[in-house]
């Protein structure tokens, strides 16, 4: 079975929230202080080395100004 971090589809979802960031004029560093983790937290989220629970991405939506839809398309 293939961890969902590996698949194709989480692969877009970071890709979408990485570029989402950029979109908003955000740095990994002001993502990571808005939402108290470490600036590591963030890289490792957008390089997909790490999973990111439904909680977090509704926050990072809010964020970036975006739907919750918009990364899960």
């Amino acid at each position: 079975m293939v961890k969902s971090i590996q698949t194709k589809e989480y692969a877009l979802l970071v890709e979408r929230l990485r570029k989402a960031r950029i979109g908003a004029g955000l740095t990994q560093a002001q993502i990571a202080k808005k939402i108290g983790r470490p600036q590591s937290h963030i890289s490792n989220i957008e390089s997909g080395q790490q999973r990111i629970d439904v909680v977090e991405l509704k926050r990072f939506a809010e964020l970036y100004g975006k739907n919750i839809k918009f990364f899960i398309k």
